[in-house]
């Protein structure tokens, strides 16, 4: 390398680390508050935002109880498992009715369910929804894995050569670095910067360039550092470690296919166009998905229920404790004496012990108990508001819960409607990861179009049985991705249930003789989740037709 690369690697470098110590700074409010979330969620629930970090606050009292009665982790959890009901099931809509464009689509089906077993796509959702509802955004990336796929051979040196294979990791908040914090629009933003920490091994043989390692203490990432009583992200320590910057710059008229930049430890790992043809029409757009719990109207980032339920957390915690402190002081008791009549040191480290022997001052007045009563009723209402608007706030009330409210509901149709109403309150969420999960699948088409030279075998299972497709890039034609009918429906297994068993009842399922189509049966039973039993009536009923031809 010349001395003028040197200069503009040098000054490449220094570019990109200001612009994302810059970002860094901008929105560090953002990440405070994600910070925050995750402590409430975790149950570290006496940390608060002082002059923009996060202190934890300290007792004003001795006697005073600091318990958490966290309500915040259950309603997460609540969300996740409604959430977790919309799994994609992926499939290609087909250009026109024709059956070459028919069966272009049902090739590029057939590598998209393929795909999502080899890229563990459930497992990335499940990731990224528990980052969503956490801290309101979360992150894929979809990107081609050059040491993924089966084993084509090895190299002189006997390292294993792979076709490679798509990947799709996902990624907190905490790692993107947006250039526009007001701009909504994902593929809008002139930049972004993905800011990870990679091991020196990694980084020498990704990009085949030495660096020298740090402490990961060291960097100013707000996971990387937990400081004391704050929960963070990385909770090991290590000294080879590197902070990575990929700064992605979408195309401009200067740059048709935009530009790709890494940077870490000052050293320029690599610098040329954006990596992915895995746009509309052949474009290169970023290689970044993003789903978001709620949207913030006019912001990059969206957010969370839990920075909601901060506020009502801590006036819980408060209440609960101040109730408890109360009932320990009746039940403990409140002990008043005479000046002088009795040792107080002795009557404060025993208290008032069954068949303890007091001795006061002759002519003084004993120890005698204030009466307290009882817990006033005030401290119940307000533990009983605060319950109730925890559901309110977080849309994942109990119908158990609020039972006396529906008594007058006695039909199935109205307890339905309820159901759905209180459900309602997830859509927003629900559109978000179906959206997320359409784009991924298309990303994913494109990579395969893009980097699948050659004829390669996909495995995956339809209907309980395993298959194989045996493609190459230049057969995937069509990208339209769309979710299947069924998963369209937030709906539990049994509403599922129901349905089929009414649409059989009123004979929508059959043909015009009354009969069901060996099809037909075999998908409603993979719906019910008897996928091996479909399989078993699929045999009986090819051997039946085997015993026809037999006798004919």
């Amino acid at each position: 390398m010349t001395e003028e690369q040197n200069t503009n690697a040098e000054a490449l470098c220094a570019e990109v680390e200001e612009q994302f110590l810059r970002l860094q700074e901008e929105r560090k409010p953002l990440e405070r508050q994600w910070e925050l979330n995750l402590n409430f969620v975790r149950g570290n629930q006496y940390c608060t935002l002082a002059s923009g970090e996060i202190t934890v606050s300290e007792k004003t009292y001795d006697w005073e109880q600091r318990r958490v009665f966290n309500h915040i982790a259950p309603i997460v959890d609540t969300r996740l498992a409604k959430l977790s009901r919309i799994r994609p099931a992926l499939a290609v809509r087909a250009a026109s009715g024709e059956e070459g464009d028919r069966a272009a689509a049902r090739l590029s089906s057939a590598i998209l369910s393929a795909a999502q077993e080899e890229c563990n796509l459930d497992g990335a959702m499940s990731l990224a929804t528990a980052w969503s509802e956490t801290c309101g955004t979360a992150f894929y990336k979809v990107v081609w894995d050059a040491s993924g796929g089966a084993k084509v051979g090895q190299t002189e040196g006997g390292a294993p050569l792979t076709e490679g294979n798509v990947a799709v990791c996902a990624l907190p908040p905490f790692e993107i670095y947006p250039a526009v914090l007001t701009e909504e629009n994902m593929q809008n933003q002139p930049f972004i910067i993905h800011a990870s920490l990679l091991s020196v091994q990694a980084i020498a043989q990704t990009y085949g360039v030495e660096t020298e390692g740090k402490d990961i203490s060291a960097f100013r990432l707000p996971y990387a550092a937990p400081r004391a009583g704050v929960s963070g992200k990385y909770r090991n320590t290590g000294s080879n470690f590197e902070l990575v910057l990929e700064r992605y710059m979408r195309p401009t008229a200067a740059n048709p296919n935009g530009r790709f930049t890494v940077v870490a430890g000052g050293k320029l790992l690599y610098d040329g166009d954006l990596p992915y043809i895995n746009g509309t029409d052949g474009a290169r757009v970023y290689p970044f998905i993003k789903q978001t719990a709620l949207p913030d109207p006019g912001a990059f980032f969206g957010v969370s229920v839990v920075e909601r339920l901060i506020p009502l957390q801590r006036a819980y915690n408060a209440v609960k404790n101040r109730k408890h402190e109360y009932l320990n002081r009746i039940s403990m008791g409140t002990v008043a004496v005479e000046d002088g009549s009795v040792d107080p040191d002795e009557l404060a480290e025993g208290g008032l012990a069954p068949g303890k022997v007091i001795i006061y001052r002759q002519g003084g007045n004993p120890p005698e108990m204030l009466t307290l009563g009882s817990v006033p009723e005030e401290f119940w209402k307000e533990e009983e508001s605060l319950l109730t608007e925890f559901a309110k706030i977080s849309g994942t009330g109990d119908l158990s819960e609020n039972a006396d409210s529906f008594a007058g509901i006695t039909s199935a149709t109205g307890l339905q409607l309820i159901i759905e109403q209180t459900d309602a309150r997830l859509n927003t969420a629900y559109q978000s990861l179906k959206r997320a999960a359409k784009e991924i699948g298309r990303q994913i088409l494109r990579l395969y179009r893009q980097f699948a030279a050659d004829v390669r075998l996909l495995r995956y299972t339809d209907g309980g049985k395993t298959e194989l497709v045996c493609f190459k890039g230049s057969d995937i034609s069509g990208d339209d991705v769309i979710l299947e009918a069924d998963t369209e429906l937030n709906l539990t297994p049994a509403q599922r249930r129901t349905i089929i068993f009414e649409l059989m009842d009123r004979g929508l399922l059959s043909d015009d003789d009354g009969k069901m189509s060996a099809a037909a049966k075999k998908k409603i039973l993979n719906i019910l989740g008897y996928a091996s039993l479909a399989e078993t009536v699929e045999n009986i009923e090819e051997g039946e037709k085997d015993d026809r031809k037999l006798n004919i």
